[in-house]
């Protein structure tokens, strides 16, 4: 199934979705002790190898973190080719001062707020869907 391009149709469809929990970035240097199980990504860089995962599971693999935060999902199939997207949505939350990172899966765009911004997110994220 081949993902939505036209960023009009994109914006209308986004349907943010709050996900449980509580997420965290973490630097390790390697996956010795660490479960594909525990964690949601993981992304090779040539200084090391950064996950993200739940905080209760980072906890208990004793990783350290600076950033506690709440992952909200894109419902809208997405395109990897798609234009225009991701500045659309980050430009929205820029304007109510909400910091975001950004991840992009083949489906779906997930997008990591500060915990305390979660709720202001989600509104700022469908009030822009609303006019589209």
């Amino acid at each position: 199934m081949e993902g939505e391009k036209d960023l009009q149709k994109l914006l209308k469809n986004m349907k943010p979705v709050l996900n449980s929990g509580e997420y965290v970035f973490a630097v390790v240097k390697n996956l010795d002790n660490i479960l594909r199980t525990d964690t949601l990504f993981e992304f090779k860089e040539k200084e090391a190898i950064t996950l993200v995962l739940e905080k209760n599971k980072a906890d208990t693999l004793k990783l350290s973190y600076q950033f506690i935060s709440s992952w909200i999902t894109l419902k809208v199939h997405s395109s990897l080719e798609a234009v225009g997207l991701t500045a659309a949505f980050t430009t929205a939350l820029t304007k109510h001062k909400i910091s975001c990172n950004v991840v992009a899966g083949f489906y779906h765009d997930h997008i990591f707020v500060d915990t305390k911004d979660a709720k202001k997110a989600i509104e700022v994220l469908t009030n822009l869907s609303k006019f589209k």
